[in-house]
């Protein structure tokens, strides 16, 4: 700045503006006093009075001064319009206007507590990252964040439109594109079962029970047996609806059973004496989620701040950690039973609620936030089922597999998409990102990469061999197999037994061989295989795949040559090497008889053509002295060749007669044949 007073100039960073009180002549004065620092490091403070000059010497905080006074000079716009509310009738009454602004998308970020002991679940924390860029403060809000993907526009509704197609520009998004793993599509099953019992306790067989999966309204059904038990496998991850129906009993529905895949639950039911068309309806129990208060506080000893206990003695402060339930990082520390006590009963502040296709996060509590600031509100604390797997997939170009954590939402809640942080033993594990995940869905996330597991993998392909032969309506088709298997080694060089996810690419029109293990899952693109190493030990996985080729033959084109060929290359059976020796068989007969016809035929024209030469010959006879020895010995030959021409018709016709009913008889054979053999 450069201050000037007369024929004082001083320059200098500006380093206050404050307003001080001073007495002068028993009058008190407020006065505004600028406090500049030299570069010499001189303090002066001046005060600032009408005669005082004040210049920004500072280029770019004058550009940033010009730019907000363009920007004050732009709300006088023509495209602004000035909104008018007028109420019709007498009386004073209350108006409520509401708008809609513009604020950034609010992020998600979450927090999962692997725990010590095998007998407890992972804590899943999430919080929402809220920014207020509005321009003035939220004071005492209430606030309600929407999980979705709900489409947005901006469109000039104040604008005149004319004979022509208005211009909706499309709106720029920021989405977060999220490096996650695919969820399954197939596997990932679990199973239901149960008992259905009477009121007294006794088993009731032959009772009908339905399940329902309340998202997709797939039903599958099944009874029970004499012991009253009834089973479900092969179930999808998700939200169920269950009906019991007995002869004599009420309907009994049990509604907001959630199964998380790959485990087998138990739903036993009792059923009530009366009437089918009586319905009894019944919740399940959800897993519980505390939203009492935002914070409970900390037991003795235990510091509730995040910056103190992240600065605590025996604590080694490691990034991003201070922040949001007092989070530490480094290596663990003494006293971490009472952390993981005072993070247990840390409890989230929100409520979760269905929206349709969204998801609400409603704040129980009013929130103050200022213009220009952000808030961390936790809105999930809930304990997960996850399992802790190394997932490999060749496209890692890397031996070295990734630390995983198999996630299942059992909670009723909509996880967000965003960011989340693994902690193993209170120590930074690793960090990731991951997508929405619905009640009951399992998900895959990864975190890091497992340095004690490797993974080799090697393919080979097998000679193609006939499978199955089809012979139907004169059509012979055979079924080959290209066959490959890839065998996978995975190495456990650690101390500590892994549990390795083997992802195996998905190719259309490739089927996987018998023998195979079950894949856990499936994707659209990959299957998902489970494979148990031991420490310091190595364990084998071979996945076989057969892709089926198809080759067509006529039946009525095949050869005995071509018979020979496919018993040689083990393509056709006994069954079918006689079935097809039948057809070619009776292809011989036809083509014999074919052949005594055209024998025949041929006989027939060169006797046309012997008879056209004797009668050129007759001809030239006129009038000389051989015509009459000549003429009888002409006409005697005529004569027999025509006796002979009408044997051979005779002979011609019934050949032909034959031949027609042995190409019958083979048409026949040819469109009843039918065969399916599996070699």
């Amino acid at each position: 700045m450069e201050i000037r007073s007369g024929n004082t100039e001083i320059t200098g960073r500006l380093l206050s503006v404050e307003r001080k009180t001073r007495v002068s002549g028993g009058t008190t004065l407020e006065v505004d006093l600028a406090t500049v620092v030299s570069d010499s490091g001189e303090v002066r403070s001046v005060e600032i009075t009408p005669a005082v000059s004040v210049r920004i010497a500072d280029q770019g905080v004058n550009g940033d001064v010009g730019r907000y006074l363009s920007l004050l000079a732009s709300t006088h716009r023509q495209d602004l319009r000035r909104m008018t509310i007028a109420a019709a009738g007498s009386g004073a009454r209350q108006l409520y206007v509401s708008y809609i602004s513009e604020v950034p998308i609010w992020k998600t970020t979450y927090r999962i507590v692997l725990p010590s002991k095998t007998e407890d679940k992972p804590l899943l924390q999430g919080w929402a990252i809220v920014d207020n860029t509005t321009g003035e403060d939220w004071d005492n809000v209430e606030l309600s964040l929407v999980a979705g993907a709900p489409q947005s526009f901006i469109q000039q509704l104040s604008q005149p439109y004319y004979a022509r197609r208005p211009v909706v520009p499309l709106p720029q998004t920021a989405e977060l594109t999220p490096q996650t793993h695919e969820s399954a599509m197939l596997g990932g099953l679990g199973g239901l079962s149960g008992v259905v019992t009477d009121a007294s306790g006794a088993v009731i067989p032959n009772a009908q029970v339905q399940i329902v999966n309340t998202q997709t309204d797939v039903a599958s059904s099944a009874t029970t047996d004499n012991q009253g038990r009834y089973e479900f496998d092969d179930l999808a991850a998700g939200n169920y609806r269950v009906e019991f129906h007995g002869n004599g009993f009420q309907t009994t529905v049990i509604q907001g059973v959630t199964l998380g895949g790959n485990g087998e639950q138990t739903q036993n039911a009792t059923l009530q004496v009366g009437s089918m068309a009586e319905t009894v309806e019944v919740t399940a129990t959800p897993p519980s989620v505390e939203t009492s208060e935002a914070m409970a506080p900390p037991p003795p000893g235990v510091v509730g701040s995040g910056r103190e206990l992240g600065n605590g003695p025996g604590v080694k402060r490691n990034r991003g950690y201070g922040t949001a339930g007092g989070m530490i990082g480094g290596a663990p520390v003494p006293g971490n039973g009472l952390l993981s006590e005072a993070r247990g009963r840390t409890s989230a502040a929100a409520e979760g609620a269905d929206l349709g296709d969204l998801f609400e996060y409603k704040l129980k509590d009013r929130v103050t936030i200022h213009k220009n600031e952000s808030a961390l509100v936790p809105i999930v604390q809930v304990h997960i089922a996850a399992e802790k797997v190394s997932l490999w997939n060749n496209s890692l170009d890397s031996q070295r597999p990734l630390r995983a954590l198999w996630l299942t939402n059992s909670s009723p809640l909509t996880l967000d998409g965003g960011s989340f942080t693994v902690l193993e033993d209170e120590a930074f594990a690793g960090e990731g990102l991951t997508d929405p995940i619905k009640p009951g869905e399992k998900r895959l996330v990864s975190y890091a990469a497992d340095l004690g597991v490797r993974v080799d993998a090697k393919s080979e392909s097998r000679p193609q061999r006939v499978t199955r032969v089809r012979i139907s309506r004169g059509v012979m088709s055979m079924t080959r197999e290209m066959q490959q298997s890839t065998t996978y080694t995975v190495r456990d060089d650690d101390t500590t037994p892994r549990t390795v996810l083997i992802e195996h690419p998905l190719r259309v029109a490739w089927k996987l061989a018998e023998g195979t293990p079950k894949p856990e899952e499936t994707t659209s693109n990959v299957y998902r295989f489970r494979v148990s190493v031991k420490p310091k030990e190595t364990s084998k996985l071979e996945v076989g795949e057969s892709e089926p080729l198809d080759t067509r033959y006529e039946i009525s084109n095949v050869t005995d040559d071509q018979i020979t060929l496919f018993l040689r290359q083990k393509s056709i059976n006994v069954e079918v090497e006689a079935a097809l020796r039948k057809i070619v068989e009776q292809k011989n007969r036809v083509a014999a008889l074919d052949a005594e016809i055209s024998r025949r035929n041929s006989e027939k024209q060169k006797i046309y053509d012997d008879q056209q030469r004797i009668r050129e010959n007759l001809k030239a006879l006129k009038g000389s002295p051989e015509e009459r020895a000549l003429t009888q010995r002409y006409t005697q030959q005529l004569a027999d060749q025509e006796t002979r021409l009408a044997t051979l018709q005779k002979e011609t016709q019934d050949f032909q007669t034959k031949r027609d009913q042995a190409q019958q008889e083979l048409d026949t054979m040819i469109q009843s044949l039918s065969l399916n053999v599996t070699l």
